[in-house]
């Protein structure tokens, strides 16, 4: 890598990461202003736990992304095996489209679509209609995961356990499952992070006592930024710091 190509990179990540680094420090400032520091204090976090509306939109954000990601979890591994085990058939182009659809679409139009959807099903905005939204949107993403792991898959060992008698749901369980299993986890991780940090498809499609924790902090900063609001983003930042590693670490344990 040239010294040119290392400084750009160098650059490019500056430009990503300092402002959540800023963030964070800013976090701990013992100071009422969030552009003064004041030194170091935990004062915000406490404040934090004590605040009764963000901890209930925390605890529904955490509510939905469990539900989403565990359904995303189970129709992304189908979606993938589907694609990857049946071959060609029949609206195979219409249903990869509509599986890895939603990863391309803007969230604005997903959360308009939802919401027209909803609306003319009668069905009332609320949690259910979050989890729903997150998990069309997870799907796609779990899909890619699970279906690499397939295209790497060992087909003989599938075929072996054929060949000595089991059936196919029984293959399926007690050999691909249990080979998919690292790469089906970091699908869930990787859904649960995207659904615990939306805020556009939610904003659309939550109703009156629904209201996520990125919903909350956008309307709080609206009012004007304070230390508090630094804190939970820095904790939402370390809960999605872990998630992602954790399903790195998933993939790479896949790989070798």
């Amino acid at each position: 890598m040239s010294g040119v190509t290392r400084s750009a990179l160098w650059l490019g990540l500056s430009f990503l990461y300092a402002p959540i680094f800023v963030l964070v420090a800013y976090s701990f400032n013992a100071s009422n202003l969030v552009t003064v520091w004041g030194g170091f204090s935990i004062r915000w976090y406490a404040a934090l736990f004590s605040d009764g509306p963000l901890i209930a939109a925390a605890w529904v954000s955490l509510q939905v992304a469990v539900f989403a990601s565990l359904t995303a979890t189970v129709l992304g591994t189908l979606a993938a095996l589907a694609l990857e085990r049946h071959g060609r058939f029949r609206g195979r182009s219409l249903f990869t489209g509509l599986v890895y659809g939603p990863m391309v679409m803007p969230e604005v139009m997903i959360g308009l679509s939802l919401l027209l959807l909803f609306i003319g099903i009668g069905l009332d905005r609320g949690l259910v209609t979050i989890v729903i939204a997150h998990a069309t949107f997870c799907t796609g993403f779990v899909a890619v995961v699970v279906a690499a792991r397939l295209r790497g898959l060992d087909r003989s060992l599938e075929e072996a356990a054929a060949d000595l008698g089991a059936g196919p749901f029984r293959v399926l369980t007690t050999v691909t499952l249990p080979l998919l299993a690292p790469a089906i986890a970091a699908g869930a991780l990787l859904a649960f992070t995207l659904s615990l940090d939306d805020l556009v498809i939610a904003s659309f499609v939550s109703g009156p006592g629904a209201t996520t924790l990125p919903m909350r902090l956008y309307s709080q900063v609206r009012l004007g930024v304070n230390p508090e609001i630094n804190a939970a983003s820095t904790l939402l930042v370390a809960i999605v710091s872990l998630v992602v590693l954790a399903a790195s670490w998933l993939t790479a344990r896949r790989g070798a």
